[in-house]
């Protein structure tokens, strides 16, 4: 089966930067898009980044020039990485990866995607 495990989430000073990273294994499908949204308290989740096999990129406007995507490989497993720069108090959310397919542009656009297969527990980022 398949599964995510995110890492690097924290408690920064505004200002700071943070890497999240993300392990999946057991994803065995072609066209493969990596994304990563956020979910804030009150608040619904939106989507912040995504990266398709192509290293087509997209993000949500609020990150746009601060944030990162990137990916990795392994055998038989997928890294996917959000860096982050310039952090807000706004930033605070717990953060998920996903993993999936379709297009990254809807990826972001929303978070209801219905190519979206797979997500992970979620990593806490808080920004004060």
């Amino acid at each position: 089966h398949v599964q995510l495990v995110e890492s690097g989430g924290d408690s920064v000073q505004a200002g700071g930067s943070l890497k999240l990273s993300c392990v999946i294994s057991g994803w065995r499908y072609p066209s493969t898009v990596l994304g990563w949204f956020r979910q804030a308290p009150g608040k619904a989740r939106e989507g912040v980044a995504a990266l398709d096999d192509d290293g087509s990129t997209s993000y949500a406007d609020s990150v746009k020039g601060r944030v990162t995507i990137s990916k990795g490989a392994g055998v038989n497993v997928f890294y996917v990485y959000l860096e982050m720069r310039s952090l807000t108090p706004s930033d605070t959310a717990v953060y998920y990866c996903a993993i999936g397919q379709g297009l990254p542009l809807k990826w972001v656009a929303d978070p209801q995607y219905d190519a979206i297969a797979y997500w992970g527990q979620g990593t806490q980022v808080t920004v004060s």
